[in-house]
């Protein structure tokens, strides 16, 4: 399971040209999976994003999580971050899980996070437009893989 964190101020996901969620600032989360991913892997990669200390503290350190702050989350699926660009121009997405099974780690993976902190998503497989604002920019990548 790979994931790409971005702080943000405000973030939206847009379906058929209307705002289908939306969070005034927080995190957002770009996810993708791969063969062989589990349940271990969602919860580790859950503990790692509700953790993780990138918001600035009274001091203007980055310092506190996401709990601390009161942020949220907008999840969103994103088959590409297993591109694989080593041959050619074309990126191949072979490495993406197929997605019939994605679906359902990125269902539950939504429903590990929402028990930790308000989340909403996009569509898995819609064709989306994310407006983010980036706060920093802070921008994380996580691979469950490298542990």
């Amino acid at each position: 399971m790979k994931v790409v964190i971005q702080r943000s101020k405000y973030s939206n996901v847009v379906i058929d040209k209307k705002i289908y969620n939306e969070i005034p600032c927080g995190l957002v989360v770009f996810s993708c999976f791969t063969e062989g991913d589990t349940i271990e892997d969602i919860n580790y990669i859950v503990k790692k994003i509700i953790n993780l200390r990138i918001f600035d503290d009274e001091n203007g350190i980055m310092n506190k999580s996401i709990k601390e702050v009161g942020g949220n989350i907008l999840s969103i699926s994103q088959f590409t971050l297993y591109a694989d660009t080593k041959k050619g121009n074309r990126p191949s997405y072979i490495k993406a899980l197929n997605g019939t099974e994605a679906t359902k780690l990125y269902d539950l993976f939504n429903a590990e996070l929402n028990k930790e902190i308000k989340t909403v998503t996009g569509i898995f497989g819609a064709e989306m437009e994310i407006n983010i604002t980036n706060d920093g920019p802070i921008t994380i990548i996580i691979d469950s893989k490298n542990k």
